[in-house]
């Protein structure tokens, strides 16, 4: 945990320099909207398996197809019923503009899933990691025993300094460009952005992200930072901050009511990132400029590998490469920013790395 705490101290040493700003401005706006409708149809693809509407194939199987319809092929059992419920109440709710139409079902569908669960009695892997039962006893005392619980230097000692310092920059670009893209992506579909389609203020938000990775790491937990399912908030027209203010504090008080948080299935709350990653791809998608390869093939790639990888900073990556590389083939190599070219190069360098023995 300590390496963690390192990444966030580089993260901060990042946006005090300036640098971190610079490398998301020089991000075309096509790219950045390719990167908003990645992140949609990330969360998107994070609900359908979540909920159990998607799984993966094992690798037993011997097929190319590397995902099926529920757990078997098919779409069977009262959860996935739950879930695709869930799906058509949010929507509905949504294209009649109905205020708290995420949290009207997210309750209603919990409260659906406590009755199926109450009188069908399934097995609780049906439902995944939560199962939709009453606790006998909601409240709970939280473990702050690991809390402060970290060493700077101890792992370089065990595992080495070249390995360690290789742990610490996987974190540190998994941390920087994770964030990156849910800043984007969440600040264009919450309209904050400017003319030029850049985020005002974007160094209060950085800094508050490398805080929060280091924070992760002292607390003994992962690396902590801005999550994509922000968008639920910005679907219900958070705008100013304070909606994350107030989820804040209910998780302050949800650590003391562990038990009954834990009743709400994943089929109840994943429809919201269904509907969302939608809202995202409506308003993103039509604003690259598809007549421009050199952006719109940069852009398709970063939106169709986040998924396909389950990684922002995959998406991220492949995009920022392919634009080096195409401006460079249609000879408009000047018209990319040395930092585009720099950040290249690093992803460059971090997809080589298990290739050079240094994973």
């Amino acid at each position: 945990m300590g390496m963690v705490v390192l990444a966030g101290v580089v993260v901060m040493l990042l946006v005090a320099t300036g640098l971190r700003e610079r490398v998301m401005n020089a991000v075309p706006k096509s790219l950045r909207k390719g990167i908003a409708i990645g992140i949609g149809l990330f969360i998107m693809l994070i609900g359908l398996v979540d909920s159990g509407f998607v799984s993966r194939i094992p690798d037993l199987a011997h097929t190319t197809v590397p995902l099926q319809l529920g757990g078997d092929g098919h779409l069977n059992g009262w959860p996935v019923l739950v879930f695709v419920l869930g799906s058509l109440l949010t929507l509905a709710l949504i294209v009649r503009k109905v205020p708290g139409a995420i949290l009207i079902s997210i309750v209603a569908m919990t409260a659906v899933a406590l009755v199926i669960e109450a009188l069908a009695d399934l097995p609780g892997q049906a439902w995944g990691l939560t199962v939709p039962e009453w606790p006998g006893n909601p409240v709970a005392s939280p473990d702050f025993g690991l809390i402060g619980q970290v060493s700077l230097f101890g792992g370089f000692a065990k595992v080495g300094y070249l390995t360690g310092a290789l742990f610490v920059f996987t974190v540190l670009l998994s941390c920087f460009f994770d964030a990156m893209g849910t800043i984007l992506g969440v600040g264009d579909e919450a309209e904050l952005m400017d003319k030029d389609g850049n985020f005002p203020g974007i160094n209060k938000v950085l800094l508050v992200d490398g805080i929060a990775v280091a924070a992760g790491g002292a607390s003994s937990s992962s690396a902590s930072t801005c999550f994509v399912e922000s968008t639920a908030g910005v679907g219900e027209g958070a705008r100013t901050g304070l909606a994350s203010v107030v989820t804040g504090l209910l998780f302050s008080v949800a650590l003391f009511l562990t038990p009954l948080a834990t009743m709400v299935p994943s089929q109840a709350a994943t429809p919201a990132l269904l509907a969302v990653g939608f809202l995202i791809l409506a308003g993103s998608v039509r604003d690259i400029d598809w007549s421009d390869y050199t952006l719109a093939v940069p852009a398709f790639l970063a939106m169709m590998m986040m998924p396909f990888t389950y990684s922002i900073t995959n998406g991220i990556g492949v995009g920022f490469i392919a634009f080096c590389v195409l401006r460079l083939a249609a000879g408009r190599g000047r018209e990319v920013p040395v930092a585009m070219y720099v950040v290249s190069a690093v992803f460059v360098f971090y997809y080589a790395m298990p290739a050079l023995g240094l994973t």
